[in-house]
This record gives structure tokens, sequence and C-alpha cells, in this order.
């Protein structure tokens, strides 16, 4: 069994670390000077600490046909390239088994992974989305994990998960609610910002706790809003991802809202962070979805109004607080 991963970031290394327990792994990157060093060294210096090394068995190439020849295909690039990878494959005799990994709102267009791949691949059905609560780092390092992957062809998804369950303390679930899962997984990047901000002010445990919690109503209208299933939002990709990303410390978005708490401006922060923080883009989509479907979201809300406008973070943490009280389910 032969596995691709295109891109060769962390979590694509990470993955094909992980991959190697059961498949010959190519790992595809479009430089060859970063393929070099991959394939000399065995490691993966500007992604994952050198003490993680890359077993024998995985190859780094920059050769794109060669790594399309595979029994699946995962993608792991940004959703800014999602688009442009599946119009080279599409191009394909035979198209491979297809898995995503990124996730949040295509630049543009405002679409999902899913509804990319449907554009791109209209018909195709062995495709999914492998996502849940993964720091890349703590998979490369053979760290428990469990994650989901989402897929309506749920035959697909079964197949797959029998083929990766040797995978050492590597767990997949399957889910049919591909635009649950991805919803969530877009959103838990906006609470993390949210979350950064407020354990950035020192606001203590008790907000954070607060305001995790409350970030579910919201998810749970936009996803019931957009035709998902309400139970994802209480598995992996939803609380699951959301604990993760909101908490721990190797969060992109969390480090981007703590660095906000400090005065920071948002381009000094990415240029400082130097990889996508997914949770900006997808608070301006999210917020204007908000807007679109009149779905109350002030968390959303005070989030892509600190980011695009330059709301005042003291006062737009304390608007928040100061809401009309209200009964708690409704």
């Amino acid at each position: 069994m032969v596995i691709s991963i295109l891109g060769a970031g962390s979590w694509g290394s990470a993955l094909a670390i992980a991959m190697s327990n059961v498949a010959s792994v190519k790992l595809w990157s479009r430089s060859s000077n970063h393929v070099e060093q991959i394939n000399l060294h065995r490691t993966n210096k500007d992604y994952l600490p050198e003490t993680i090394k890359f077993p024998h068995d995985i190859k780094a190439t920059s050769d794109f046909s060669d790594a399309l020849t595979a029994d699946l295909v995962i993608i792991a690039v940004p959703s800014s390239v999602l688009r442009s990878i599946l119009n080279i494959l599409k191009q394909e005799s035979k198209i491979p088994d297809i898995i995503w990994v990124c996730k949040g709102f295509e630049i543009g267009t405002g679409l999902l992974p899913h509804q990319v791949v449907s554009e791109v691949l209209p018909g195709f059905k062995n495709i999914g989305a492998l996502i849940g609560p993964s720091f890349a780092k703590e998979v490369a390092e053979s760290k428990p994990t469990a994650i989901t992957l989402a897929s309506e062809n749920l035959q697909f998804a079964l197949g797959w998960i029998g083929k990766l369950k040797a995978i050492p303390n590597f767990r997949v679930y399957a889910n049919t609610d591909v635009m649950g899962a991805e919803i969530a997984a877009a959103v838990k990047n906006i609470i993390a910002i949210a979350v950064g901000i407020c354990d950035g002010l020192n606001l203590g445990y008790n907000a954070r706790a607060a305001l995790i919690t409350r970030s579910l109503n919201e998810l749970k209208e936009l996803v019931i809003s957009l035709g998902g299933v309400p139970e994802t939002i209480y598995g992996l990709t939803g609380v699951g991802d959301l604990i993760l990303t909101c908490t721990g410390e190797l969060s992109r978005n969390r480090q981007v809202g703590l660095k906000l708490a400090t005065g920071a401006k948002i381009n000094a922060i990415l240029d400082d962070l130097g990889h996508v923080a997914e949770g900006i883009n997808a608070a301006k989509e999210v917020y204007a979805l908000s807007v679109r479907l009149n779905l109350d979201m002030p968390i959303v809300d005070t989030v892509y109004k600190i980011l695009f406008e330059e709301s005042d973070i003291i006062n737009s943490v304390t608007n928040l607080l100061n809401r009309e009280p209200k009964i708690e389910f409704n």
C-alpha cells in the first residue's frame, strides 16, 4: 500500500511518520532543497523538532507526478492551495482516493474544503476530511490521538479506518456529517483567538471556561443553519478540537489571541508566527455568514471587530461580558 502526503509542513510530516507504520509513504514538497534536506538528514527542522526522525520508508519527493501514484493521497496544504492541487489531480486518468486535512474557508469564495472538492471533482465519492484534536508534534511523537474521518461515503471512511488501525496510538472514527465537522473545525480557530485574548488579559480560568462553553451555542446555531448535525458539535471535531485549540500552548490561533492582548498588531503577529493561523480568515467568513443568516454570534462578532475594525480589546471584552441577561439555552 502506498500513501502520498502532499505538503511537507508540520502536519504533513507528522502524518507521513504515522502512516509509515502501515504503508510506504511519499512526502511531496515543491522545494527540491526541502526534499533533499528531509531525505539526507531524516528530519524536517523548519516544522518539527530535530529530535523527531523520519523512518527510512518515507521518501520525500518534489516530483508531483510521482507523488500522485498512490492508493491514497492526503492533501496537507493550506485551504488556499487546495483548489490548485485538486485541479491537477482531476487530470489523472485514475484519481486515487483523497483525504484532506486543511481547515477553514477558501479565500475569495468562502467555501469549505468539501465544497471546493465537490466543485472540482463533482461526483467523485472516495473522499473525506481527516480532522479533530491533533497537534502535529504529538502525532509525530506517537502520543495518543483520536480524530475523525468525515465522509458522506461511510464505506470509504470505514475502509480506510480499517487500513490505518495498526498505527500505534492513532485512533480514527468515522462521521458522515462533513458539513458539521468542517464548520466546527473552522469556528474553533476563532474561539481560540478569543480565549487567547481572555488569557492574555489574565481574566482567569472561570472566564476561559465560560467563553469556551458559550461558544458551543454559537457553533450549534451555525451548524444547524448550514445543514449539519448538532451531535457533531459534541464529538472530536467539535468539543474535542475546541478544547485542544483553545487551551494547548501549541495552538497558533491561541497564540494570536495572546499577542493581541499585549497590544500587538495583527500583521506583526503573523510575521512573528511564521505559519498560517486559519482563525483570522475564518473570522471574516463566519462573521459574514452570521450576518447573512441573521445569527447571534457575539464571540465571533467580537473577534471579527478586533481583527478587522481595530476595536479596542478592553472595551470589546467588557461589552461582551455586559450583554443583556438571557435564559441559558435559548
